[in-house]
């Protein structure tokens, strides 16, 4: 019997893959067999995590930059799997949102979606089994308080996953992941900047948040992604997976 979950032979490329749930995405990757371009734009930290993985290399690109993006592409000669995760946050109802914020979380969250899945469809579609993972976020499923502009591009990434979908539906697999809050550096950051002086509290509410009492683990969004990859997905198109310790159920 051959191992589930497996991508031997398989190219994923991975944005924003150097740290948190990408830097995992990238390690679980590695560990099935892929070779994984991680995309990201902290050199260092991108060709530290590449040096450990056995089939790791970089590109450092900023994906709202189309000249950049089309550029990386065309120098790939094949691609069997993008994994759609870079992104950022910001906090503020829409009164507290101002236009250049909101427009610069579309740029990213949004059209840098938009450009790497344009630039890298001519590869996904030649390959035999090409696959796209969203990283959206139950935030583009749910109202949450002060998180206007971050639920408006998470909403745009679902809708995005199910027309791309529809679209291509016998030759390119699309999928959109949907976490809850997961303990990463995106986290930690927002910790720091907004609840410096009251850490501890804020991360029990975080973690209280989920039913189950926890953040989610980096890991567990990695395994997800790779089930999504691999052939034992191939049935899967067009949903969108929530991996949030049951928060949207209750």
């Amino acid at each position: 019997m051959s191992t589930p979950f497996r991508l031997d032979g398989k190219s994923a490329l991975v944005t924003g893959g150097a740290s948190g749930i990408g830097e995992a995405i990238s390690r679980a990757f590695a560990r099935a067999g892929a070779s994984v371009l991680i995309v990201d734009l902290d050199r260092a930290r991108a060709e530290a995590l590449a040096s450990t993985l056995p089939n790791g290399r970089t590109a450092i690109c900023d994906i709202t930059d189309e000249s950049a993006v089309r550029e990386l592409m065309a120098g790939l000669s094949a691609l069997d799997i993008l994994v759609n995760n870079a992104g950022i946050g910001l906090v503020g109802g829409i009164e507290e949102t101002e236009p250049e914020d909101f427009r610069r979380l579309f740029r990213v969250n949004v059209e840098g979606l938009y450009l790497s899945t344009k630039y890298a469809l001519p590869l996904l579609l030649n390959s035999p089994s090409g696959t796209i993972v969203n990283i959206g976020s139950v935030a583009g499923l749910v109202g949450i308080k002060k998180r206007f502009a971050y639920c408006a591009t998470k909403g745009a990434v679902v809708s995005m996953t199910r027309q791309l979908a529809v679209e291509y539906p016998k030759r390119l697999r699309v999928n959109c992941i949907c976490p809850g809050t997961v303990e990463t550096p995106f986290v930690e950051a927002y910790l720091e900047k907004y609840h410096k002086h009251e850490k501890e509290q804020v991360r029990a509410e975080l973690n209280a948040r989920q039913p189950v009492g926890r953040l989610g683990r980096p890991e567990e969004i990695a395994d997800l992604a790779l089930y999504l990859s691999s052939a034992e997905a191939a049935f899967v198109t067009g949903s969108i997976v929530t991996i949030d310790g049951g928060w949207t159920a209750a």
